[in-house]
């Protein structure tokens, strides 16, 4: 495989990780818009249900962005934004008073695991982003100091004054050049 199969390779793999992102996005924000509740009650934070339901919108919102974009970057970043207001709210659920403090830290693990693969999905597909503008950027030529002559104007005055037609050229009489 040479290196330009390999490096689109990677670029495959790197869609198809920010695509399962997207359905994990999907299924976790339904769970949470469907069983607010029951999530609460296992994680023995009452009161947290409406939180709950807003993080499954966003969750819903971000798996749809990321399977209907093209460029699924920035859904994967806001992923990664996500995931800090989920581990922050779960971090609020470690005290001692939780009886279901257990169930918080395994969430907290869980979550955390997702954020690195969101982190380096994202910063892979940011990274190629920056790769594919540069060759974009390098490619870009400036006319700006062209002005479409093949030489100075100084250099190329007279040239056609001084054009001789063939002789082998079969030019009609009235376009031929009259001598003076």
């Amino acid at each position: 495989m040479n290196r330009h199969q390999s490096t689109a390779q990677r670029q495959d793999d790197q869609l198809a990780i920010a695509r399962g992102l997207g359905w994990f996005s999907i299924g976790l924000g339904v769970t949470e818009l469907v069983a607010p509740e029951a999530l609460a009650r296992w994680l023995g934070m009452p009161g947290s249900e409406p939180l709950l339901q807003t993080y499954g919108a966003r969750e819903v919102g971000t798996g749809i962005g990321i399977l209907a974009s093209n460029d699924p970057t920035a859904w994967l970043w806001g992923r990664v934004g996500g995931d800090l207001l989920d581990v922050a709210t779960l971090a609020s659920g470690l005290h001692d008073g939780n009886a279901e403090k257990s169930n918080v830290g395994l969430a907290l693990a869980a979550v955390l695991g997702v954020t690195v693969l969101d982190a380096a999905c994202a910063r892979a597909l940011s990274a190629r982003n920056s790769e594919l503008q540069s060759s974009r950027n390098a490619a870009l030529r400036s006319y700006a100091a062209a002005s479409g002559f093949p030489a100075a104007p100084e250099k190329m005055r007279g040239a056609a004054r001084d054009f001789k037609v063939p002789d082998d050229m079969r030019t009609p009489e009235p376009l031929r050049p009259f001598a003076l």
